[in-house]
């Protein structure tokens, strides 16, 4: 019913806006998926890791402004840092994932919002090496 996606909406949008949020909704997503993956071993384990149609449609979601944010801008601020984050996760299996959430989300948002995916997005991901070449 349109209540339930509204209220479910209204949720999401609230947990993603927060500091942290991004991640942990990430990993509320996708962790059905890596209890199933310890029970298959280190070869299923891997075969689940490769599997990104979840990790695509995790990244069109976060890339997608909620209806109850303020403003487009303003969703960008909050939640691109939090979406640059995800490219540090530590865990080999995980990180495979939330680095193909961030791939996926970034590259949405390149295509529909080109100058704030520039501002929030490549800026800081690319600020790194503009230093390098710098000194």
């Amino acid at each position: 019913p349109a209540w339930l996606r509204r209220l479910c909406g209204h949720l999401l949008s609230e947990r993603l806006l927060r500091p942290g949020g991004v991640q942990a909704v990430v990993r509320g997503v996708l962790e059905g998926t890596e209890g199933e993956w310890g029970a298959l071993g280190g070869a299923g384990a891997e075969a689940a890791a490769l599997d990104w149609k979840k990790c695509d449609a995790v990244g069109k979601i976060l890339a997608a402004c909620p209806q109850q944010c303020l403003s487009l801008q303003d969703y960008y601020r909050l939640v691109c840092p939090q979406i640059l984050d995800l490219l540090h996760i530590q865990d080999k299996v995980a990180a495979r994932q939330f680095q193909r959430v961030a791939t996926t989300t970034l590259l949405t948002m390149a295509r529909e919002q080109p100058q704030l995916a520039e501002r929030h997005l490549l800026q800081p991901l690319l600020a790194p090496l503009r230093r390098c070449s710098e000194g």
